[in-house]
């Protein structure tokens, strides 16, 4: 497959593996509503903050939805969005490396982009994500009158990629229907079946088989245009005939076509690659929002609610976990709450508690405002404030002092496994069995041990004490006095605390 290059690429490659991994420490006096809210709000930098988030929410994301700087050159006065192209690029790809771990199987990511680098994007996520695992590149159309002062040809649209983590698992959840949509459908034929709208019954290719002379109810034989024929088998045909389901026009006459009934239309709608702003809004209408609640408008570009409500209701449900590594105003965490998913939301610096904090202590009250009234949102639940804390590692590579055993538990049973750890795992020593293989941690004194090494050190007496587990078993420890022969006949492989610990 062919890859973009630019300068920096090799650097930006290995950029999120060296990404520390760093603490999270709450905020008490910014979070707010229910205690236990699973909702998070993270300020710091999104590259140390997934690095962060990783170890305990890897493969649990449903879908993630990301505004990320566009590189306009327009100097944007709350980003510095005149990123030279390889800036850009060698900024974006590191996170996406990460983002893509947190997907489900059958999780989507969803971008938003103007054609500054929306194209080298798709490239670049086609090398990471897998060509293959491209849905569609939506275009949303942002603006809906023309900009006088344009020099050449006014812009109206955005790009918005979609992306699944395995496409053969991902499949988007149909739109609903609409009361215009179900005007279409009529029943001049008086039809018992009910309303009906009808369809093309040909395809726009020849197929000699496929094409025969079919007769109208008033005895006209009729085949189709030249360089098409029908689109199913002749007996296939014949029986939609016979049960009535062809159209030949008020006089029995014309080409046939396929009845479509209003009662059969149960599943929905196939959401198509061009969305407009009558359907989702548009950048006008996201401002007002911004506006209505109270705030000035920070952002030059904020998203409308209907446009993430639109992504959000194609790829997730309710109870679902929704991420967004680019917060901007918070537009995707206050939808994602409205619409009863989980939520995790990272924005930079002073925004995420002047702007994000605030609105989205408004999204719990209840206020009204986006899509609250067509969701019959009347407020609710809460969300947990944290900012990024120190590495879990110093600078001389030793385990910083003020890290907690379930911290360095989360990062040890990520490198080692690649799954998340839960939040609510018990606080011992066994962390727990993964593909056949049981993992110890022996850290802080977690036995209870009282002696100098806190029971820290692997010992005949500290192994008789571990939870007992039958198959090969990998334990973390500050040093091992057990002799190979016996670690051997236990089926045991001992880790050295800090050195043989992974920085992934």
């Amino acid at each position: 497959m062919p890859l973009l290059s630019w300068h920096n690429r090799d650097e930006a490659l290995t950029r999120a593996a060296r990404a520390p991994y760093r603490l999270l420490e709450p905020v008490a006096g910014l979070s707010y509503g229910d205690a236990d809210a699973p909702n998070l709000l993270i300020e710091g930098d999104n590259l140390d903050a997934l690095k962060a988030l990783l170890p305990y929410y890897a493969g649990q994301v449903k879908c993630i939805f990301i505004d990320p700087p566009y590189n306009t050159r327009s100097a944007f006065e709350h980003y510095d969005d005149n990123l030279e192209h390889s800036q850009w690029l060698s900024m974006i790809y590191p996170r996406l490396e990460l983002l893509r771990e947190f997907l489900t199987e059958d999780g989507s990511l969803w971008v938003t982009l103007d054609d500054n680098e929306a194209h080298y994007f798709k490239v670049i996520c086609d090398e990471i994500f897998g060509r293959g695992n491209f849905i569609s590149n939506v275009i949303w159309q942002k603006k809906f009158s023309p900009q006088n002062d344009a020099k050449w040809i006014s812009n109206s649209h955005d790009h918005l990629f979609c992306y699944a983590k395995n496409k053969d698992s991902w499949f988007p959840t149909p739109l609903p229907r609409t009361a215009e949509m179900d005007e279409r459908y009529k029943n001049p034929d008086n039809d018992p079946k009910g309303l009906w709208a009808s369809t093309d019954l040909t395809r726009a290719e020849h197929r000699d088989r496929d094409y025969w002379g079919l007769v109208t109810p008033s005895g006209k034989e009729i085949f189709p245009a030249r360089g098409r024929s029908w689109s199913r088998p002749k007996e296939n045909i014949e029986k939609l005939k016979t049960e009535g389901r062809l159209w030949f026009g008020p006089e029995g006459d014309r080409m046939p076509r396929l009845k479509k009934y209003l009662a059969e239309m149960d599943g929905g709608l196939t959401p198509q690659s061009i969305w407009f702003h009558q359907e989702v809004g548009n950048n006008q209408e996201a401002k007002r929002e911004i506006l209505n609640l109270g705030f000035e408008t920070v952002f030059d570009t904020p998203k409308p609610e209907r446009l993430i409500q639109r992504a959000l209701h194609l790829s997730s449900k309710p109870g679902d976990l929704v991420l967004d590594s680019v917060l901007g105003s918070g537009t995707t965490a206050a939808v994602a709450h409205k619409m009863g998913r989980r939520w995790i939301g990272i924005e930079l610096g002073e925004h995420a508690r002047t702007y994000c904090q605030p609105r989205l202590k408004k999204v719990v009250d209840g206020e009204r405002g986006g899509i609250s009234e067509a969701v019959g949102w009347q407020g609710g639940g809460g969300f947990r404030y944290y900012k990024l804390g120190a590495p879990v590692f110093d600078e001389n590579g030793r385990i910083r002092a003020d890290i907690r055993f379930e911290q360095l538990a989360a990062h040890v049973w990520f490198t080692e496994t690649g799954v998340a750890r839960s939040t609510r795992a018990k606080k011992e020593a066994f962390l727990g069995e993964h593909g056949g293989t049981g993992y110890y941690l022996l850290f802080n004194g977690i036995l209870g041990d009282d002696s100098k090494s806190g029971g820290n050190v692997l010992t005949r007496r500290v192994l008789r004490t571990l939870p007992a587990f039958d198959g090969p078993k990998v334990i973390y420890g500050e040093a091992c006095n057990l002799p190979d022969e016996q670690l051997r006949e236990q089926d045991i492989a001992f880790r050295q605390t800090p050195y043989d610990i992974k920085a992934r």
